[in-house]
């Protein structure tokens, strides 16, 4: 692998890890609420976060750049707040890849979280735990390993986008081309030996982050997406 081999993984894995981030905070009271609520609006919900489970990556990425763009309604917000238009920017590629990978966020929280009986609330509750109390001391220890579930497959699906990131962040280098990008334009160019080392590293990464996660969770049951 050459300079801009190692280049696109950095960005790829840098993209990856502020997503991830990103995806467990705004993700885990999501996931909470869809897992407690009755509301009716339930089922919309759920059905909007499951979107891009079923939706072609470059159907989405072409709305999302549409919205993104100077004549769309986030980005004249962001222009008139001075942040410039987020397609073609690190920035846009973050928020794409939250948005495509959700999902493999949300619904294995939701599970854990559905998993949990109302005794253990119940108890904290008796004890005059408040809300972020039962939450942080009782509820996340519980669901760990819906969090590490989370954690692990939203990571390894933003690593391994393609669609979405082209449209959104382009194939500019050293600023929006990651892995997946790279390896479309090494086969392009017929530079198949490149293509297969970055291939074949993507390949070893998604088999050890399986392993990792069946390993870490032995025998716990695992927390697959709800579709």
């Amino acid at each position: 692998m050459n300079s801009a081999d190692f280049a696109t993984l950095w960005l790829t894995f840098k993209v990856s890890g502020v997503a991830t981030c990103l995806m467990l905070i705004f993700g885990t009271p999501l996931a909470w609420w869809l897992a407690r609520t009755q509301s009716r609006w339930k089922g919309l919900c759920n059905a909007l976060v499951a979107l891009p489970l079923v939706l072609p990556p470059t159907v989405l990425g072409f709305y999302l750049l549409i919205l993104l763009g100077p004549n769309g309604p986030i980005g004249k917000l962001t222009s008139a707040l001075g942040m410039g238009t987020l397609p073609f920017t690190f920035a846009g590629l973050v928020v794409a890849s939250v948005l495509y990978s959700l999902p493999f966020v949300v619904q294995p929280l939701q599970a854990s979280f559905a998993g949990i009986g109302p005794q253990a609330l119940e108890a904290a509750a008796t004890l005059r735990a408040g809300p972020l109390d039962t939450f942080f001391h009782v509820v996340m220890p519980l669901a760990r390993p819906g969090f590490l579930t989370a954690a692990i497959l939203g990571f390894a699906h933003t690593v391994g986008e393609f669609g979405v990131v082209l449209m959104v962040g382009g194939n500019i280098p050293d600023k929006t081309r990651v892995v997946s990008v790279q390896i479309y334009n090494h086969v392009e160019a017929l530079e198949l030996g490149q293509a297969h080392a970055l291939a074949g590293g993507l390949l070893l990464f998604s088999f050890l982050v399986l392993l990792v996660l069946y390993t870490a969770l032995k025998t716990q049951p695992v927390a697959h997406p709800l579709t």
